[in-house]
C-alpha cells in the first residue's frame, strides 16, 4: 500500500518516492518608487519565472510503498534521467497528481520547466539509498518576430518622407542647391505647393541627376523652372 497520494513526474520518469514537502515559488517583478511628495507607490508587473524545489529520496532496493511505471529500477536509471534532463538543454513537463487516500483527486500541478540544477547526496544515515535535492524554472516560449516593409512606387518611393509646408510657387526659373536628407518630391513641395510636381524639377535636371529621380546629392546645384 502506497504511503503517498502523490505522483512526481519529471517529463516521462515517474520518481519512485513522492518528496515529502514540495516549494513552489512565484517571483516578483513589481518596481517601487519614491515619488516626489508623494512617497513610495508600488508599479506592478507580470509575475516572473517561478522557482520550484524539492528533495526526493532515489532506493536503491525495492521497498513495498514505493511506485515504478515499469517494475523496479535502480538509482543508475534515475541519476541517468536527471544527467539527461540537464544536459538535454530542453523544457519538458514537470506534473504532480494528488489524490486523496479514497483516491479523489485534488488540485494537480502541470508547468513547463528547465532543470537548473540538482545535487546528489549518499549518507550512511540513509542506508544505501540517495537523496536528490532538485530545483526546477518555469519555461516561457519566446521568439524574434519579423516585419516585411513594403514601399509603393508612388510618393513613398521618391524619397518617402513627410511632405513640408509649400512656397509661393516661383514666377521665373530659379537654382538650388542640394542639403542633406533633400529628395524630388519635397524640394518640389517648397516651391511648386505639391510634390506630385517633382517630375518638372527631374526632367530639368536629368543631365545632372541621371536616370534615378530618387538618387540626388548634397551639392547638386539644380534648376527650378517657373511654375
Amino acid at each position: 500500500m502506497r504511503k503517498s497520494g502523490y505522483d512526481f513526474y519529471l517529463d516521462k520518469c515517474l520518481l519512485p518516492i513522492a518528496p515529502p514537502k514540495l516549494q513552489i515559488k512565484i517571483n516578483n517583478t513589481n518596481e517601487t518608487v519614491t515619488l516626489i511628495n508623494e512617497g513610495e507607490v508600488n508599479i506592478l508587473k507580470t509575475a516572473g519565472l517561478t522557482d520550484i524545489e524539492f528533495e526526493c529520496r532515489i532506493p536503491q532496493e525495492q521497498y513495498p510503498f514505493a511506485v515504478y511505471k515499469s517494475g523496479f529500477a535502480g538509482a543508475d536509471y534515475f541519476l541517468g534521467c536527471f544527467e539527461s534532463l540537464k544536459t538535454g538543454r530542453k523544457p519538458f513537463q514537470f506534473i504532480v497528481c494528488r489524490q486523496r487516500p479514497d483516491g479523489r483527486a485534488l488540485f494537480n500541478t502541470n508547468i513547463r520547466v528547465s532543470l537548473e540544477d540538482y545535487k546528489v547526496t549518499e549518507d550512511a544515515e540513509e542506508g544505501h539509498d540517495l537523496l536528490v535535492k532538485v530545483k526546477l524554472k518555469q519555461w516561457r516560449d519566446y521568439g524574434t518576430k519579423t516585419v516585411d516593409v513594403s514601399f509603393s512606387t508612388s510618393r513613398a518611393s521618391v524619397g518617402g518622407q513627410r511632405e513640408t509646408s509649400g512656397s509661393p510657387a516661383p514666377s521665373s526659373a530659379q537654382s538650388y542647391t542640394v542639403v542633406k536628407g533633400d529628395c524630388l518630391w519635397t524640394i518640389a513641395k517648397r516651391f511648386y505647393g505639391s510634390g506630385a510636381k517633382y517630375t518638372v524639377i527631374y526632367n530639368a535636371n536629368k543631365g545632372i541627376i541621371g536616370g534615378n529621380p530618387n538618387l540626388i546629392y548634397p551639392g547638386q546645384v539644380l534648376t527650378i523652372p517657373a511654375a
